[in-house]
């Protein structure tokens, strides 16, 4: 027999536990996060390759209905992170509302009842008056199929499925992929492995962290007076708000300090041309996502760290060939190739009205209303959704402006007694429009291809404004905008 409840929560890293403290502030009780792992984290329970940390300061990467957690530092580790969200979820009893070990395989929606029925992995079935996605845009990995991969004789594996207890030592690595995470471990494995061999296929843009341990006398202070926090918060959201400048239709402009900044960096850290100019992006800054280290360019300056830029061709049983027919020995293959991100709330099947799945709704790409509502399926809210990822700030500050829109929109359907709410095709067609037009002019769209885009180059994922914007067109909801299914 199928349990119900009002509210189902797909995913429980940040996206999933705020919400399910929103709602509980808001007096609802009948919550459930369903969560494919044996507990809760998302991302940062996935990700525990060495190095991991967070590229946005820690006292803006954090709710901010809770601000006050012992950061040791500006930038946060991994741990850290996911410590503060365990912390978040048994202050706030988020945890005990998780069925763990519990995956998703399909929700549909009922129109006749005004219920999503879903249906998990092991076969059981729930079903709830709300559904909320919580999946994320970095929770499915991306691992290209390379020829020859199953002949290889060695350990393969994902950052993301990083492997407990691995030895690297006196071992040749060959790490494939030079995005967010690579720039991370590949420092760390450099001390152990005998031999490192990282295939680039595109330079990224580094910048230099500025990342420091906080004081004794810091923590104290940002500990015991709230005002501090809070303006330190303000200070660092101002901050980098201001970096969609750089993004926008006049990034040759505005970007110019940053490309100049980079190109002194690479100076400094990098004495070899050749390797230099290896390491030299062919696409505008910001075109893809600008990362922020400083110890990759110097793990890459090692005497037994090679930098490869000829194209795969082939995996064979001790290696990875590329196409100029030079043999790469390798005893373990490290895939950093990040996430399908472009691929919402995959692999879920999720069927709306009329039988339409959200795979046939998104063929030409995936899109919502405010990033929120898709037309055709009703009572179906999405965090993190299509184009509310960022370049320049905190995602937890738009997952705090989605978290009160879902609220809005349940409370106005129950004010209207209504048994569904559906974004009007309209509505989502004319925002989505508006979304793509502003999208066109930006350094996105300036001829890379990235994560931000799906196969046939649209922008999925991006938020291509300020994030107070964003604020300001979740701060309500037009009941025109919905259609309203009276019981």
């Amino acid at each position: 027999m199928a349990r119900f409840h009002e509210f189902i929560i797909i995913g429980s890293g940040f996206g999933g536990i705020g919400m399910a403290v929103q709602l509980q502030n808001a007096g609802h009780k009948d919550i459930k996060i369903l969560e494919k792992a044996d507990s809760l984290g998302g991302c940062w329970r996935d990700n525990t390759y060495p190095g991991a940390a967070c590229d946005v300061p820690s006292h803006l990467y954090s709710y901010s209905f809770e601000q006050n957690f012992p950061w040791s530092r500006r930038f946060a580790p991994q741990k850290e992170i996911l410590a503060y969200q365990q912390h978040v979820a048994a202050k706030y009893k988020v945890d005990t509302l998780c069925q763990f070990n519990t995956e998703v395989a399909n929700a549909e929606f009922d129109q006749a009842r005004g219920r999503w029925i879903i249906t998990t992995n092991n076969q059981d079935t729930y079903e709830c008056k709300f559904l909320i996605a919580a999946t994320g845009q970095l929770s499915v990995p991306s691992q290209p199929k390379l020829k020859g991969i199953n002949d290889f004789s060695g350990l393969v594996f994902h950052s993301a499925r990083w492997p407990e207890n691995l030895d690297l030592n006196g071992k040749k690595v060959a790490v494939v992929g030079t995005g967010a995470s690579a720039i991370q471990f590949v420092p760390e494995v450099a001390k152990s492995a005998e031999v490192l061999t990282l295939f680039q296929r595109s330079a990224p843009y580094v910048l230099p962290k500025p990342d420091r341990r906080y004081s004794k006398v810091e923590k104290e202070v940002l500990t015991r007076l709230p005002i501090i926090r809070s303006l330190e918060r303000l200070g660092l959201y101002s901050s980098y708000e201001t970096r969609v400048l750089g993004f926008g239709s006049l990034h040759k402009h505005t970007m110019a300090f940053f490309e100049q900044r980079f190109k002194r960096f690479l100076h400094q850290q990098i004495k070899n041309d050749a390797l230099r100019k290896k390491l030299t992006p062919d696409y505008p800054m910001g075109c893809k996502r600008i990362l922020m280290s400083n110890n990759y360019y110097p793990a890459l300056a090692q005497s037994h760290v090679h930098v490869e830029t000829q194209g795969i061709d082939t995996v064979t049983a001790q290696g990875i060939r590329t196409t100029d027919g030079v043999e790469h020995a390798a005893d373990v293959i490290i895939f950093g190739t990040g996430f399908k991100a472009a691929d919402f709330l995959s692999p879920i099947q999720v069927t709306g009205n009329n039988g339409k799945t959200l795979a046939q709704a998104w063929q030409e790409g995936a899109e919502a209303y405010k990033g929120v509502s898709v037309a055709g399926f009703p009572n179906l809210f999405i965090l993190y959704g299509p184009n509310t990822n960022l370049g320049h700030n905190s995602i937890i500050y738009m997952l705090e402006s989605q978290f009160e829109y879902v609220l809005r929109c349940v409370k106005t359907m129950n004010k209207k007694k209504a048994r569904s709410i559906d974004v009007k095709a309209n509505t989502m067609r004319k925002f989505n429009d508006a979304i793509q037009e502003q999208i066109d002019g930006t350094v996105w769209q300036a001829g890379c291809t990235s994560w931000y885009q799906n196969a046939s180059g649209k922008n999925t994922n991006n938020w291509p404004t300020f994030t107070f914007k964003y604020r300001a067109l979740t701060h309500s909801i037009n009941p025109k905008d919905y259609h309203f299914e009276t019981a």
